[in-house]
């Protein structure tokens, strides 16, 4: 005996929208539009403010001058030149503990300003670090 085709419930045929309920196949769009108008210019305002810091330091060498000093050779690119940077030279051992520090005071004019400066310590030094610049 073969099962009856007759379970149908009258003409009906199956449709998963009326068992699982159907919503609007475009309620995603406002809200896009939405992030849309408000996301891209605030990536861009936020790519280009960032990318052009107010102060940026770079660490070209150095070089141990003594037996208690060494000799740093640095650039400071500020976006006004008229500020006056500080900038935190430290000066490392074997170890990498801190045997000597300094500030040094950059004075505004020039846009970029390369330095050479001198840090004395108080043991043998074998590594140099720019620690931290800031606007003063």
């Amino acid at each position: 005996m073969s099962p009856s085709k007759e379970n149908h419930v009258g003409d009906q045929t199956f449709d998963y929208n009326d068992r699982y309920g159907a919503t609007g196949k475009r309620s995603w769009v406002l809200p896009a539009i939405i992030v849309a108008v408000i996301g891209i210019p605030w990536t861009i305002w936020a790519a280009l403010d960032h990318s052009q810091p107010e102060l940026r330091s770079t660490l070209y060498s150095f070089s141990v001058t003594g037996e208690r000093e060494i000799t740093m050779r640095y650039a400071i690119e500020r976006r006004d030149p008229q500020d006056v940077v500080t900038c935190t030279l430290v000066t490392l051992d074997f170890d990498k503990n801190i045997v000597g520090q300094i500030d040094d005071q950059i004075d505004g004019g020039e846009k970029i300003v390369i330095r050479t400066v001198a840090i004395p310590a108080r043991l043998p030094p074998v590594s140099a670090r720019i620690a931290a610049c800031r606007i003063s």
